[in-house]
Parts: structure tokens; C-alpha cells; sequence
């Protein structure tokens, strides 16, 4: 590979800049502090003006003597509202936000345009692809501006997705000074044939793209895609199994495979894994309380905590084995007599009316039970001090119960019997609004999966994302999954795979599949097992109950493991997340980056 002289700007370009929907926040965010060390000022990300709170995040600059800067105020004197300033993340990368709806009143125009001089069907229905086309216009003029204002410097643009991706066919088509890079995270194709194929890999290669997309309503965007990865100087996608993607759908190979990193925080010393694991395990212990025991108790020190969670998607997400796999593991607790509880986790985004309230009376009383024991501890703390001081030569411990007022022994009372009732822990912590239709609720109860006593593995459904204001839990989504001991994530369609990247990041050992990015990834490294906090499903070529028994062995043997070898197998998934770092993997974006520079 040629190593060209470095651009003197480096633009990435995505609708989820400063705009968090997806993985691709995770991929842009994460990797700013790793691209301003080896780009410095010379890096800047541009994106969308979407949340009317982002300006929050933003520190406002003023120099505009620069050549973004004057490209910049060139787009405001036209009358677009477009942000400039440093995104207030690890890194303070310059960032440039542009309102997508500018230009709305020619939307008909540019469709037209697209069509006649790109072939791109129209979709007048399609709200979203109008707004990405409206965005790609004032995004064009805005890079325009900004390679006039850089005059014979160079100026690199890496695209990310098909939402960003339009302003290649235009930069192309008029010559603009400018090298191009399109980076995409999911073929939109592969993704609905996945859903819906049951043998989508075996069949790829047969697949009548045009056939399949017009099926499916989205033909003018992967036109745009397939366009975008011809036209771009430089094609890349994040794993060996989206390649195959885009060699079959978009009828290109990548130019260069750009797996996904994290900014990796480690923690040097064992015992810092643990303690961090300790501390939110207790919140977990604090939710299951809430949950589970005024129905029924179980040994706290005795439980693990299982999760997966992702978008909803039954059957990509791996939901429809994990959901089996736990019940077939529950049977074999049960008729091994085991004295460990398993609780498991699934996390989603579904729309709900609101939380379930017997989820909020059982955890607000109880608080109100901690708040009297609190109480009674602290009257007791005090007339025993008292008592203690008082005493000659008395060394026998007084009568506790005497040092309490009736009023506290009759609310204590009282608070405790509304606690306690005959109900078996409800499974969805959340009132969906397809009650009906929900497929994880309807696999659940078709199975009989309903926290019984007598279960050994219980299951709670929260259809929301975990978050720092969530009222159930109280701690961020990060901090959620270090109390975890186990993140179970056997995808069948997963372009990468973030989230057994960010459990392996945190310590918690996971479980993914190799036909996932992720997985098929770390089946080429070394240590990369269960020792090491990875199990990697194999589900290419086989059964359905090959894989809903491979996936149950595991399990079976992960909660036979003793205390001692968890902890060490933490340890080393952390060790291991080393590898994945971005200022180790952005290597492959820079090749990505030399290949279009070397273009004519």
C-alpha cells in the first residue's frame, strides 16, 4: 500500500453525529479521541441539526478565518441554520450540524434531478429518504464552499450509511476537489431479506436485488447505496459478513474491512474489575428485591444476572434461541436440584403506554420498608448508645425490641403485610401497546416461562432502554452491564455487534455468534474463548436445535462455574478488550483513506 501525504482535513460525515440512534453513534463517538490524536485540528465531523438540545453539547466557535470556518458563513448568508463549534465529548472534535430541511420547497426538484441524471426511483411517500435528500443537497453545497475555500489542499470525506452517502454522486459528477470514502454498517437489503429469509446466507447469492427491493419498498435507496459504493474513491464496510453483503447486493467489494473499536478504559489491577462488578451487582440485587421477593426470596449471593438486549428483532437478535435455550437450561437446573437462581434480562425498545404499576407499588413499598428499618435503626443506634453508657458494670446486650416505640413496631408491621402477597413476579416490567403481538411476550407465556417459585431461571422483560432516569434501575446503561455477569447475544444478522464488544469492555464475559462481525472477528484471534470471557455460536450451516443446544450447554457449564473462575475469566475478557481499541483499529481506515487519496 502507498502511503499518500495526509489531507489537510479529514471530514466524517453521518446522520448520527451529535444525533443518537443507532451503533453508529457508538462508532463515531467512540472513535473521536483515537482520530484527533493522529489528526489533531485537521479532523472535523459534520452531521445533522436535529435535537433543538444539542446546542447544549456544543462550544460554540467564533474564528471563522478558517477554511470551514468562511464555508460555514457562506451557508448562513444563504439562510441555513447551521451550527460550527466542538462537540463537548472525549476529544472536543470540531463539529459542523446542518438543519436538513433546508431547501424543502424544491424537494420535487431534486427528485426529479436524482432520477433523471442518477436513475434513482422516486418515493414521494418515503418522508425519511425525502429528508436525506434535502440534507444531501445543503451538505454538497456546504462541501462545495468549503474545497473552494481550501484551494489546493486536500480535502478527504468519509461517508457513513446511505443517509449520508448522496453528496458522492453529485461530488463525482461535477468534478468537485474532493477524495471520497463510503463506509456502510448494514446493507438496507441484506437487512430485510434476514428478517424475512429464513436460508438469507445460503440464498445470498441468488437474490434479484432490484426484484427484492421493489418488494420491499426501498429501491431508490439501495440505488443509492449500490451508487454510493461504485462512485465513492474508496469503499469500506465493518466485517467479512456485511462483505459479502455488498459484493452480492451492491454488486461491490470492499475496498477495505473497518471493524469496530471502543475507547477502551482499563483497569489495571483484578480487583478493580470486581469491586466496579460488586457495586452495581448491588443495584441489580436492589431491583431483583424489589421484583421478586414479595412474592418469594432466593439467595442474592447465590444469583447471576444474565442480559441481551439490541434493537427488536426476534429472530436477528438471536431472541427466539436465547428465550428457548433459557427455558431448556431452567429443566436442567430444576432436575439438578441446583441451589443457583439465574435472573435474565431483556433489554429492548418497544412502545409501551407506561410501567407496569404493580412494578412501582411493590419497589415504593418497598422504600417504605427501608425507610422504617431505617428509622428503627436509627432509634435503637441511639438509646443503646445511651444504654451502653448508662450500665454499671453491665456487659449482657439489652432487650432491642424493648428500645422500640410501638408507633415503629405497628407501621413496621403494617408495611410488611402490605408486602407480602400470593402473586408470582410479573414478566414485563412495562404496558406494551401490542400486548398481543409482542413475539418475546408471546414466546414467554406459550412456554410457561412466568417466574414460578420453583423456576431457577426468572425472566424479565423490559421493553425500554436502560438509562440513568430510569426509575427501576437508577444507573446508566454502561454501569447496568458491569453488574452482569453474563451478556448473551447469538445474532443471526448483526453486521458487528456492539454490545458483546462493550460487555468483554467492562469486564462481563458474552456469548455472540459467527454470523456476527464481531464474532466472525474474533474467530480469527488467538485466545479468544471461553476462558477468555467469549463464546462464539456457530450458526452458519446448521440446525436450529444444533444451535439451541449448543447455546443451552454453554450456559449449563457457565453457571456451574465457581466464584473464583468468574472473577478471573473477567479479568481476562477485559485483558482482551484491549484489541479492539481505535487507536489499534483505526489502521484500517487510514488504508481505507490511502486508497482513495491514491486515485486520479
Amino acid at each position: 500500500m502507498i502511503n499518500q501525504s495526509r489531507p489537510e482535513l479529514l471530514l466524517e460525515c453521518s446522520w448520527e453525529v451529535c444525533n443518537q440512534i443507532g451503533g453508529i453513534y457508538t462508532v463515531i463517538r467512540s472513535k473521536v479521541p483515537a482520530m484527533i490524536e493522529k489528526w489533531g485540528d485537521n479532523y472535523c465531523l459534520l452531521g445533522p441539526l436535529e435535537s433543538p438540545n444539542i446546542t447544549a453539547e456544543i462550544d460554540h466557535i467564533s474564528d471563522v478565518s478558517t477554511p470551514v470556518g468562511r464555508a460555514v458563513s457562506r451557508l448562513a448568508n444563504e439562510g441555513c441554520e447551521v451550527v460550527y463549534g466542538r462537540w463537548l465529548v472525549t476529544g472536543r472534535p470540531k463539529v459542523v450540524l446542518i438543519k436538513p430541511d433546508f431547501g424543502f420547497n424544491s424537494l420535487d426538484s431534486y427528485r426529479d434531478r436524482l432520477q433523471a441524471e442518477f436513475g434513482i426511483e422516486k418515493d414521494e411517500n418515503n418522508e425519511l429518504l425525502g429528508r436525506m435528500i434535502l440534507w444531501a443537497e445543503v451538505n454538497f453545497k456546504f462541501l462545495r464552499y468549503l474545497s473552494e475555500e481550501m484551494g489546493e489542499q486536500q480535502l478527504l470525506v468519509n461517508f457513513h450509511e446511505w443517509m449520508a452517502s448522496l453528496p458522492i454522486l453529485k461530488i463525482r459528477k461535477e468534478g468537485i476537489a474532493c477524495k471520497t470514502v463510503f463506509t456502510t454498517h448494514a446493507t438496507m437489503l441484506g437487512r430485510y431479506l434476514a428478517m424475512t429469509k429464513p436460508d438469507f446466507y445460503h440464498d445470498l447469492p441468488s437474490y434479484d436485488w432490484e426484484k427484492e427491493s421493489r418488494h420491499f419498498g426501498i429501491l431508490p435507496i439501495v440505488q443509492i447505496e449500490r451508487l454510493s459504493a461504485k462512485m465513492a474513491d474508496s469503499f469500506t464496510t465493518v466485517s467479512e459478513v456485511t462483505a459479502l453483503e455488498c459484493e452480492h447486493l451492491l454488486d461491490k467489494k470492499p475496498d477495505e474491512i473497518t471493524p469496530n473499536g471502543l475507547n477502551i478504559k482499563r483497569f489495571v489491577a483484578m480487583h478493580e474489575v470486581q469491586n466496579l462488578h460488586q457495586k452495581f451487582k448491588e443495584k441489580l440485587h436492589e431491583f431483583t428485591m424489589g421484583h421478586f421477593f414479595h412474592s418469594y426470596s432466593f439467595d442474592l449471593d447465590d444469583t447471576l444476572y444474565f442480559f441481551t438486549s439490541g434493537r427488536y428483532e426476534f429472530s436477528n437478535k438471536g431472541y427466539d434461541i436465547t428465550l428457548e435455550a433459557l427455558r431448556r437450561l431452567n429443566q436442567k437446573m430444576v432436575k439438578a436440584g441446583m441451589s443457583t437462581t439465574v435472573v435474565m434480562f431483556v433489554v429492548t425498545q418497544r412502545n409501551v403506554w407506561s410501567i407496569n404499576p404493580e412494578v412501582l407499588q411493590s419497589r415504593g413499598v418497598m422504600r417504605e420498608i427501608q425507610n422504617n428499618v431505617e428509622s428503627i435503626e436509627k432509634q435503637i443506634g441511639e438509646r443503646l448508645f445511651k444504654a451502653a453508657l448508662s450500665s454499671e458494670k453491665e456487659h449482657r446486650l439489652p432487650p432491642l425490641n424493648d428500645m422500640v416505640d410501638d408507633y415503629w413496631k405497628l407501621r413496621f408491621r403494617r408495611t410488611i403485610q402490605s408486602w407480602k402477597n400470593d402473586k408470582w413476579p410479573i414478566i414485563v416490567t412495562h404496558n406494551l401497546e401490542d400486548d398481543g403481538g409482542d413475539e418475546i411476550l408471546g414466546f414467554m407465556r406459550k412456554n410457561q416461562m412466568f417466574n414460578s417459585p420453583l423456576d431457577k431461571v426468572k425472566v424479565v422483560y423490559h421493553p425500554q432502554f436502560i438509562k440513568s432516569t430510569n426509575p427501576l434501575f437508577g444507573i446508566d446503561y454502561g454501569d447496568f452491564v458491569r453488574g452482569c455477569n453474563l451478556g448473551i447475544f447469538p445474532s443471526y444478522y448483526e453486521p458487528w455487534g456492539y454490545t458483546p464488544l462493550e460487555c468483554i469492555a467492562r469486564g462481563v464475559p458474552t456469548v455472540t455468534s459467527n454470523l456476527s462481525g464481531f464474532g466472525r472477528y474474533v474467530n480469527g484471534m488467538k485466545d479468544a474463548d471461553e476462558d477468555h470471557g467469549i463464546f462464539v455460536l456457530k450458526r452458519e450451516a446448521r440446525s436450529r436445535e444444533q444451535e439451541i443446544n449448543d447455546l443451552t450447554t454453554y450456559l449449563w457449564h457457565f453457571v456451574k462455574h465457581n466464584r473464583r473462575y468468574r472473577i478471573i475469566q473477567r479479568s481476562k475478557a477485559e485483558d482482551f478488550s484491549e484489541r479492539f481499541d481505535w487507536k489499534l483499529l483505526r489502521s484500517h481506515y487510514e488504508k481505507a483513506y490511502d486508497i482513495a487519496l491514491a486515485k486520479p
